[in-house]
């Protein structure tokens, strides 16, 4: 083990001398998932800040596989567990419930009675800890622990005493950090809230707050401005469409260089510059009906569906996969980006859902999706419309980006101040 003793001004020992470190899956065999009901097989995730166990996410095994651990040991209030698998540390002192088993990605750490819980938790989730997870771990696509190297972290040591008056600081002043990031995190909440707001006011009643209005007849667009039209899907796109599923495009058929292939990774999140699966150019000349142009409009329509992208200049030559669909817009009837904009408000977005309530993803398919109601200002409207929806994004983006700096500052801050209190860097009776 890496000896990191010169980063702690407070004694070091060995976690393995200060509690017992235990596997829970000693022969690393992933238990029987139950078909029905069963209980909750636990990771990381299943475990919430405050230790608490979030059932409705974990998966679901059978009894037997609850019995093994209990026999093997039992999970106490105070107990901490710590991921080896995956994204290393996390650790969280478990409020376990009755009946639950371990995953083998974790591993249970029972504090002795040399010991406080409180300062042992707090010492994991410290930097030199986070180091030695750093300089011990394997593997190139997954970071793993072995149970060997855990139990040999140095752990700063201290009385009793100290340790328990270091626990009580760190609760106070946390806690009043958590707080506070969550109300940043609530604040960016409420921005993405208004910014939804506003977009589909725009998308669906205009600009102008004192427009005469009318019902649209549909009722989740419900009223209009009287001068603007209800127009279905298919009257305001060229029939230059492609997918979905025609393309019988398989993973098969892809190649490490070629023309691209662009898909859900690249429509959900709008950028068109990650990805990595590519065609031949023999398959390519087959499939260029399914050809990416600048200015198309892609649609998810498989798995999530309805997000929405408008293909950027410049981007590499390829095609669409089978979950996509390609529409290109009628400029005479609907600007290309105020087309989008519909799809990503609410009203689109409740109607896709509508559409696909009681069929299979297959059923979601041009032909339905042809249905699809779209409110159609003028377009001198609906480029003005556009413009003030980027200036909302512009300035939100901005704000949320401050907010977002906001709280990594707070989490570093956070966690600074674990590792000085721990490790004995810190007056804290100075401070207090």
């Amino acid at each position: 083990m890496t000896d990191l003793s010169v980063f702690f001004d407070f004694p070091t020992t060995r976690l393995d001398f200060v509690s017992n470190v235990i596997d829970p899956q000693p022969d690393h065999r992933a238990p029987e998932l139950a078909e029905t009901n069963g209980y909750p097989y636990v990771g990381i995730r299943d475990i919430n800040s405050d230790g608490s166990i979030n059932i409705e996410t974990a998966r679901k095994v059978k009894l037997e596989a609850v019995k093994k651990q209990e026999l093997a040991y039992r999970l106490l209030l105070g107990d901490i567990v710590f991921c080896k698998v995956g994204t290393l540390g996390l650790p969280r002192r478990i409020k376990p419930v009755p009946q639950m088993a371990l995953s083998a990605t974790l591993v249970l750490i029972k504090p002795q009675d040399t010991v406080d819980s409180q300062f042992l938790f707090y010492a994991l989730d410290s930097d030199p800890i986070k180091n030695q997870c750093d300089l011990e771990s394997t593997g190139s696509t997954r970071q793993a622990l072995g149970i060997q190297q855990i139990r040999r972290f140095d752990i700063p040591f201290t009385s009793l005493e100290i340790q328990k008056s270091i626990a009580r600081f760190l609760n106070r002043k946390t806690a009043a950090i958590d707080t506070l990031i969550a109300k940043k995190q609530r604040l960016i909440q409420l921005l993405e809230e208004k910014r939804t707001a506003l977009i589909n006011q725009a998308v669906t009643k205009g600009l102008n707050p004192n427009a005469p209005m009318k019902d649209s007849g549909i009722p989740w667009i419900g009223e209009i401005p009287e001068h603007w039209e209800v127009l279905r899907l298919r009257h305001l796109i060229s029939d230059k469409i492609a997918g979905p599923y025609g393309s019988s495009l398989t993973k098969s058929m892809y190649v490490s260089a070629g023309y691209r292939v662009y898909g859900q990774q690249q429509v959900i999140p709008g950028d068109f510059t990650v990805g990595d699966y590519y065609i031949s150019p023999e398959k390519f000349l087959e499939m260029q009906r399914y050809l990416v142009q600048p200015q198309d409009v892609l649609v998810t329509v498989m798995g999530t569906i309805g997000r929405v992208a408008v293909v950027p200049e410049g981007i590499e030559t390829g095609i669409i996969n089978p979950r996509l669909v390609k529409y290109v817009v009628r400029q005479k009837y609907m600007l290309t980006h105020f087309f989008a904009w519909v799809f990503r408000s609410k009203p689109g977005e409740a109607q896709l859902l509508e559409m696909a309530q009681g069929v299979t993803m297959d059923g979601l398919n041009l032909t339905v999706l042809s249905d699809l109601w779209m409110p159609t200002p003028p377009l001198d409207e609906q480029n003005n419309i556009v413009i003030h929806i980027h200036e909302i994004f512009d300035k939100s983006n901005k704000l949320m980006h401050m907010v977002r700096h906001q709280i990594e500052k707070l989490q570093e801050y956070r966690r600074s101040l674990i590792t000085a209190a721990v490790t004995g860097k810190l007056d804290i009776n100075h401070l207090e």
